[in-house]
């Protein structure tokens, strides 16, 4: 998962006394999610899904109820002929059942997605350091590492959880060091829009039954997202004065698998083309410095911004709805 924690978080809080909220007009109710029918379609660009935390993230153990995202994941992406990576935590394979789990990253190669590394703890180089964190990242691909090649395919790609990359500079470069030296790539992120905060209510309202709840908390975060995509479009034509290629942080949750359409509507709503991780990192943008250090997570949007020295559109930034906050806070404390 993302950290809320920010490098620019006293930006965002000066600017959160003008953050009240984009006022949609027009809202549409479709597929349980409030939305602005615009007049017209935004500018063409790309955008390379990706899902962190496979096999899943889930609020109690179940494995049916994995197998079941999962499979709807899947299919969302197939249906509509969407690229996809998932991104895995080895250490949630003996979590639930380790054959059903291991079976679970079987069905995303065979459906003809990529994997990529993700610790196997979900560890931070802020806690263990840079051996620490490097011998977790090594210890990540055990399985899928293997399971890569015998699919033909070459185990690349790695996502730093929580975006943490290392700090001071000396361990972030120790970390580089190792992943390029193991043929791996860093998976940035540049669209982000903290889905994961609300997949944990979501899912405590569908194992309560709650039904009611659980579209509500759909509508809510689809509105969410659709205004979050249209923060960092605006923040990359700050930066380069075009729509880049963005990369997309995403978590393999319910709450993802059940709003899949809706997402597929926004991308259309968009103008949004679903391409591959490689295709994106194409985009000169990603040849860009990232100089930043420090021990928050930070997406590449800021990162980028600290090199380049120019400043983003933190006066419409929205956080996260505080009532989601709360949810998630109360469920993960218990």
């Amino acid at each position: 998962m993302s950290s809320r924690l920010s490098a620019c978080a006293l930006h965002r809080l000066l600017a959160s006394t003008v953050r009240t909220g984009l006022v949609l007009a027009g809202l549409v109710l479709a597929g349980g999610a409030a939305h602005a029918a615009p007049a017209s379609l935004p500018e063409s660009a790309s955008v390379a899904l990706t899902f962190d935390d496979l096999p899943g993230i889930v609020l109690k153990p179940d494995q049916a109820y994995v197998e079941a995202t999962n499979k709807a994941l899947i299919k969302g992406l197939k249906h509509h002929h969407f690229p996809a990576i998932g991104f895995v935590n080895e250490g949630k394979l003996d979590e639930i059942i380790r054959a059903r789990q291991i079976a679970v990253l079987q069905r995303w190669i065979k459906a003809g997605f990529d994997l990529g590394n993700h610790t196997f703890s979900h560890s931070s180089p802020n806690n263990v350091g840079a051996a620490g964190y490097i011998a977790d990242i090594a210890r990540g691909e055990k399985v899928i590492r293997p399971m890569m090649v015998k699919a033909h395919r070459n185990l690349q790609w790695f996502r730093h959880p929580y975006l943490e990359t290392g700090s001071p500079e000396p361990v972030k470069a120790q970390i580089n060091a190792w992943l390029a030296g193991h043929g791996y790539r860093i998976a940035p992120v540049t669209i982000d829009a903290d889905d994961w905060e609300f997949a944990e209510p979501y899912d405590n309202a569908v194992m309560t039954g709650n039904t009611a709840e659980a579209a509500r908390i759909r509508g809510v975060y689809l509105a969410y997202t659709e205004r979050s995509i249209g923060w960092y479009r605006r923040a990359s034509h700050v930066l380069f004065g075009r729509d880049i290629a963005y990369v997309m942080l995403l978590h393999d949750t319910r709450l993802n698998a059940d709003c899949f359409e809706g997402l597929a509507a926004i991308l259309a709503r968009q103008n949004l083309r679903p391409i591959t991780i490689d295709q994106a990192l194409r985009d000169p943008a990603y040849r860009t410095a990232d100089n930043y250090s420090g021990k928050d997570g930070i997406e590449w949007m800021e990162r980028w911004s600290d090199t380049l020295k120019k400043d983003l559109p933190w006066s419409d930034y929205e956080d996260v709805p505080k009532g989601i906050v709360k949810e998630y806070d109360k469920l993960d404390s218990n």
